[in-house]
Parts: structure tokens; sequence; C-alpha cells
């Protein structure tokens, strides 16, 4: 037989958008186990702490529901009366309502798969098929939950008969008590007995949950080209990018034009970095940054200002320091003075400036002002 090739092998962990639309149509992690354990616990806990208070409002209710008198008879109101009994047993009802619903709600919670799913409740042909039913029940997953069934019932059958065995004594000497010493031992044994199962389940549960993960990852896994064409649609063609390249470009062109176009000078990095200066005499006291970028930004910085006719200058260290040291709207810092006020004063001058042929002045940036073009200080 033909060895199968390894585009054809699930040799690679689901990513995690595998992970995510599995999830989004129902596939989470699940664990029976653990939702049977926490609920089992949550009843066991309540029997200890609020049964001898439930006890008690059966007992009251009881009395209450055979005890009556000439007035009772006289003004019979059956509704107020069951009303009245139910408020007895309400509150210990509620109160093992809400640790049974916390319980059943914490299961997904602990497991990360709490949320509703519409796609979860589409309808699935697959499921119809009784090819498919038949292999889940004599498949892999169907010969695991056997062997977790049988797991299950040796263990707590085992527990079961050793808790006779050990409470035997004290369940013969019931006979030779009083019914209420009886009931009490009962009701202890009783509780004990299901505290102790609940710890079994828990102890289940914690081997069924890291089960169901291998096994979830196991089902997810991809294969080489399944990794590739995800890859491929969630970035995208070049084409594609290409186009939201331009889209994002003309973007920025637009919400960038109004702020270049009054923009005194432009400075460059030549390519990576672009700052717009605005400084109008009588407007502004200080020169302030009117737009700034990077890349992208950069470019459409650049080109707008070539649209607007604004001087561009080339000053790689100068343009950093601004694009990393003064935000959008803000003036420059103050230490810049002097480097940004030489450039202007050319920029004032620039058309003596280009019919003399005169070079752009040199500036010098301070030392705490130079950044490389990842933003760190240059040493």
């Amino acid at each position: 037989m033909a060895d199968t090739p390894d585009n054809d092998q699930k040799t690679e962990a689901p990513t995690p958008k595998r992970r995510q639309d599995a999830a989004r149509k129902g596939d989470v992690l699940q664990s029976r186990e653990l939702g049977t354990a926490l609920v089992v616990l949550g009843g066991a806990a309540w029997l200890a702490l609020a049964g001898p208070m439930f006890i008690d409002a059966l007992e009251t209710m009881v009395i209450d529901g055979l005890s009556f008198d000439s007035a009772d008879l006289r003004e019979f109101d059956p509704g107020s009366v069951i009303l009245r009994l139910i408020g007895i047993v309400a509150l210990p009802l509620a109160s093992l309502f809400a640790i049974t619903l916390v319980a059943a709600i914490g299961t997904p919670a602990m497991l990360g798969s709490l949320g509703f799913r519409s796609e979860a409740l589409g309808f699935k042909g697959s499921k119809l098929n009784p090819l498919s039913g038949l292999k889940r029940m004599f498949g892999t997953q169907g010969l695991i939950e056997l062997v977790k069934s049988i797991a299950k019932v040796l263990l707590l059958g085992s527990i079961g008969v050793w808790l006779l065995l050990d409470q035997s004594r004290l369940l013969l000497g019931l006979s030779a008590q009083d019914i209420g010493a009886a009931l009490g031992n009962v009701g202890s044994t009783f509780v004990l007995a299901c505290l102790i199962m609940a710890m079994a389940l828990v102890l289940i549960a914690m081997i069924d949950v890291p089960a169901q993960i291998v096994q979830r990852v196991q089902r997810l896994r991809m294969t080489k080209q399944e990794v590739k064409d995800e890859h491929k649609q969630t970035e995208g063609s070049p084409e594609l990018k290409s186009a939201i390249r331009r889209r994002q470009h003309e973007v920025l062109r637009n919400s960038a034009r109004s702020a270049v176009a009054e923009a005194t000078v432009v400075l460059t990095n030549p390519t990576h970095f672009a700052v717009a200066l605005r400084y109008q005499p009588g407007r502004d006291s200080v020169p302030v940054v009117v737009a700034r970028g990077r890349g992208a930004t950069a470019d459409a910085i650049r080109s707008i200002a070539a649209e607007q006719q604004v001087p561009m200058l080339s000053y790689p260290q100068l343009t950093r320091a601004l694009y990393f040291t003064t935000r959008t709207g803000q003036v420059i810092r103050e230490d810049l003075y002097m480097a940004v006020a030489t450039i202007l004063a050319f920029v004032f001058n620039l058309e003596t400036a280009l019919a003399t042929g005169a070079a752009q002045p040199a500036v010098d940036v301070p030392a705490q002002a130079r950044f490389d073009a990842r933003g760190m200080p240059e040493g």
C-alpha cells in the first residue's frame, strides 16, 4: 500500500482560527463527568449544610397542615393554606435549585465553553445517517465511553459496598434506638455516602477532562495543506492585499489632506517617516506638528505635500526626533527649537535660496532627542 502523502496527514496542531470555527459550530470542550460531579457535589453539600433546615421545615409544614380550629373551618381558604405551606419549604428548595444551577453553569465556564452558539442548533443531516450512528457507537469514541462507564460502575460500586460494610453495625443497631436518634443516624450516613460518592465522581472528572482536551486537539488537528490554505484565507492574496493598501492609502490621504495643506514644511526620513510642521507668525508662538506618520501614513503625507506644493526637506535624524517626541497637534520640544528655527528661516527665504543656489542648512539634533528607526535612543 502506498504511503500517505505528508500533506494528507493531520500532523499540525489546530490553529486559533480552527478552534474558533469549531467552537462556533458547537464543537467545544465538554465533560459530562465534570458536570455530573459538580451537580452531585453541590447536592451533597446542600444536604450537609441545609438538610437539617429542610427536615425542620418539612416537620413544621406537616404540623401546620394538620392543625386547624373552628376559625379555619368557618373561613376555609385552600389557596392561602397551600401558599403558606409551600412558603415554609420554599427557602431550602430555592437554595438547592440555586446550587444546582451554579454547578450546571460552572461546568462549561470552567472549561471555557460557556456561551450561546446559534450554528450548533442548525439541522445536520449527518446525524440522521444510521451508518454515522453505528460508527459513533462501535468506533473509538464509543469504546472509550464504554470503558469509562464500566470504570464508573466498578469504582462507585466498590465505594458503595465499602460504605455498607463500614456502616453495617450502625445500621443494624437502629432498631434499638428511638425514632429521632435513628433518623439522625440514617441522615448522617446518607450524607456521608453522598459526599464520598461525589468525591469519587470528582476524581473521575479529573481524569476525564484532560482526556477530553487531548481528544479535541486530535479531532481538530490539521494537515499542512489546510494550514497553508487557512493562512492564505487569513492574509489574503497578493492582489487583495495590494487593494487593501491602496484603500488605506486613500483613507490616510483624505484624513491628512487638510492638515498637510496648512503646513509650512514637511520633514522626511526620507522614506519611512514624515512630519508636517506649521508655523504661522501671529497664529503660532511655537512650531506645531500638524501631521506625522510612518510607512503608509508617511507616503500619504509626502504625496499630499507634493500636490499642495508644501516644501519637503530631508532631515532623517530631526524627523525621527520630532516623530518620537511630539504628537499631532502638539508644539515641538524646547530642545528642538533651534534646529527647527534654522529650517523655517531657510523655508521662508526659499525663493532667494533657490535663486542663489544656496544649500539647505545643516542642523544639530541634541543627543537626548536622537532615535533610531525603532524609536530606541541612539547611544
